[in-house]
């Protein structure tokens, strides 16, 4: 876990980031689905309670990862899960990623809400100067998700994450610049609102 950045929890309009801990496992489960996670270069290695308890355990040990539960305000009900992660506290810089949400709310404000909270956690609090979000090549659904959160694209690094079948991905990267952050905020401020 970083020192730079310690696992807190965000409340937002829509959503509430927790730390990630094993008593989330339950809610993972009931909201993941294998199409989901298969993006995902390190998804569960078994797909129950206990293998999304073994993987909060796994993630919340790495040195470079604050994780979180993505809590819907309005039910309690856990519905994903993000991180920070590739914290680099000498370069003022980290990552948002390994990122997943319940297909029911995808296109709706749970998205900009949790990214709005992780953004301005990060660059108002920590004093990030570069934040960075990567995805998959083939997830599409995902590059276009970040690109309508403001970030840059800066192009792909070839065949650099082995994913849980044993095949290499191509990783296209984004980043939101701390100069940028007040265009991005507005922007996200305006798909902030309810489900």
């Amino acid at each position: 876990m970083s020192t730079w950045v310690s696992p807190i929890t965000l409340r937002g309009r829509v959503v509430t980031l927790e730390p990630l801990d094993e008593r989330h496992a339950p809610g993972l489960l009931t909201a993941a689905d294998p199409e989901l996670v298969r993006f995902t270069p390190q998804a569960p290695k078994e797909w129950s309670v206990e293998g999304f308890a073994a993987d909060v355990r796994r993630v919340n040990a790495l040195p470079d990862v604050v994780a979180f539960a993505i809590i819907l305000n309005a039910t309690g009900a856990v519905i994903g899960r993000t991180t920070y992660m590739d914290i680099q506290p000498a370069h003022r810089g980290l990552e948002i990623g390994r990122t997943w949400i319940s297909r029911p709310y995808h296109g709706t404000a749970v998205n900009p809400d949790a990214k709005y909270l992780m953004l301005e956690h990060a660059f108002e609090t920590l004093g990030a100067i570069r934040v960075q979000l990567t995805t998959g090549a083939s997830n599409l659904h995902s590059q276009a998700a970040i690109a309508k959160l403001g970030a840059v694209r800066e192009g792909v690094l070839r065949s650099n994450r082995i994913m849980p079948d044993g095949n290499p991905r191509d990783t296209v990267y984004f980043s939101i610049l701390a100069a940028e952050w007040p265009a991005v905020k507005a922007k996200l401020e305006e798909r902030r609102g309810g489900t």
